[in-house]
């Protein structure tokens, strides 16, 4: 075997194992031939020989210098130099979308090939052509392969992103659940029932409410004479008998301590007093249970109606001024305030 046989057989295997740029180079007597029959195009450095996504008719052997290949969209670049070539699928297929930017690195020269010229190679040496033809099938196939591992791999990291930010995500939504959330009953916290009531503002909610309020009456004695873990299973019953009435427009929370209240949605008093009354009833049915470590206690409710363009604390001050004539009648009842200020049973 000649010299320059050996030579292209270690080239060519050193292409083939190192992927993408798998037969890229020319034999001696290839490029003697080539360089024979083409055009030849002196190029400088930074010239655009031609851009992605034209319609390519021409293959280009370099003679001297380097040439860089861009294929976008974070593929490996790749450089050729002296006796490579590239764009021959515009060559052999005809208007073929160019797949990469080909600049010139260096100042060099090129030698163009068209269909002409082509014909003139195949008609000086056949033999040679088809062993070249042969070698530029097995670099596309090998070209095709690496792009397919390139964008398996980069499929795997976009799935390996995606998962982690439906983690992320998750994640936050559940701090976020955390945040409104009262951990012992489950209801909203005095936080999540602000964020609800912006989050209605924000989108342009002006419904008529209903505000009732509600507290534990001698809730302190329960814990005294019975501990915090007993204490707390009532509050969990209190919190239940508020999820049991609320609707799905409704809001139970848990204000802190032994003091709940359940927004509600409403049009007038009988609306709002049949909440209060549904969770007085039910407090009171359960104290009829008769048991040696209470599950339940009394309570006193404070029930009103409220404008949405005022503020909590207006709306909590009205609610809160019923409650506290419950209370002042001796608690384990509802009352109601009007517009007015006005409490009534």
């Amino acid at each position: 075997m000649s010299s320059d046989g050996v030579t292209r057989n270690v080239r060519d295997k050193i292409d083939q194992e190192g992927g993408a740029g798998a037969g890229a180079a020319l034999a001696m007597r290839e490029f003697n031939l080539f360089a024979a029959v083409g055009h030849d195009r002196a190029v400088h450095a930074g010239e655009r020989v031609f851009r992605r996504g034209d319609a390519g008719e021409l293959m280009y052997v370099i003679a001297d210098g380097r040439v860089e290949l861009d294929f976008g969209n974070d593929l490996a670049t790749k450089q050729l130099g002296p006796q490579e070539f590239f764009g021959e699928l515009g060559l052999l297929i005809g208007e073929h979308t160019r797949s990469a930017d080909a600049v010139a690195v260096t100042d060099g020269r090129l030698v163009e090939l068209g269909e002409e010229e082509f014909q003139r190679l195949v008609e000086r040496d056949p033999g040679l052509v088809a062993q070249f033809l042969r070698r530029s099938i097995t670099r596309v196939v090998l070209n095709e392969q690496s792009l397919i591992r390139q964008l398996r791999r980069r499929n795997q990291d976009l799935e390996t992103a995606l998962d982690n930010l439906y983690a992320t995500t998750h994640q936050l939504n559940q701090t976020e659940e955390l945040i409104r959330t009262d951990e012992l009953t489950g209801l909203y916290n005095r936080r999540g029932l602000t964020l609800h009531l912006q989050e209605c503002r924000r989108l342009g909610n002006q419904e008529a409410m209903g505000l009732v309020l509600v507290d534990c009456d001698r809730f302190k004695q329960v814990n005294d004479d019975h501990g915090h873990l007993i204490g707390d299973r009532v509050l969990q019953n209190i919190a239940g008998i508020l999820r049991s009435v609320a609707g799905a427009e409704d809001v139970p929370c848990r204000l802190g301590g032994d003091e709940f209240c359940l927004l509600v949605s409403a049009q007038k008093r009988e609306d709002v007093m049949r909440y209060a009354d549904f969770v007085v009833a039910a407090t009171r049915n359960l104290l009829l249970l008769q048991q040696q470590v209470p599950t339940i206690c009394p309570v006193s409710v404070g029930a009103c109606l409220v404008e949405p363009e005022q503020d909590w604390n207006d709306w909590y001050a009205r609610a809160d001024a019923a409650l506290y004539e419950a209370k002042r009648q001796g608690g384990n009842r509802a009352f109601w305030i009007d517009g007015a200020g006005v409490p009534a049973t």
